[in-house]
């Protein structure tokens, strides 16, 4: 009984450390919206014609925008990270996207080491 007991303390004083260690850097992470590969980026601020003119189509106001747009973009599995998954272009983490990732808002750039 008294080894059990010692068993579960031992093991919870490990998931308690492990949850208060501190996690690193922020720069790789995208805690809400996905992460994705994408050719262009562009300042929402700046954004070209091209892109401004697809996101009228779905009624989306490139004036209230922040952050950063991607243009054709492609899903990143997270999981696969280790095992070949390649990004040759821009790597961003995004809230929304439009036209299965022909367009995406309310990105931010990441760093992912793949």
């Amino acid at each position: 009984m008294i080894a059990r007991i010692f068993s579960v303390i031992a093991v919870s004083s490990l998931f308690l450390a492990a949850a208060a260690a501190p996690s690193g850097s922020n720069t790789s992470q995208c805690n809400s919206g996905y992460v994705a590969c994408c050719n262009t980026v562009q300042e929402a601020k700046s954004v070209d014609k091209s892109v401004s003119k697809a996101l009228s189509l779905v009624k989306v106001d490139v004036g209230t925008l922040t952050g950063y747009i991607a243009s054709n973009c492609s899903p990143i599995n997270v999981l696969a990270l280790g095992s070949g998954a390649t990004c040759t272009s821009q790597q961003v983490c995004c809230q929304n996207n439009y036209y299965n990732g022909l367009i995406n808002v309310g990105c931010s750039p990441i760093k992912v080491s793949l």
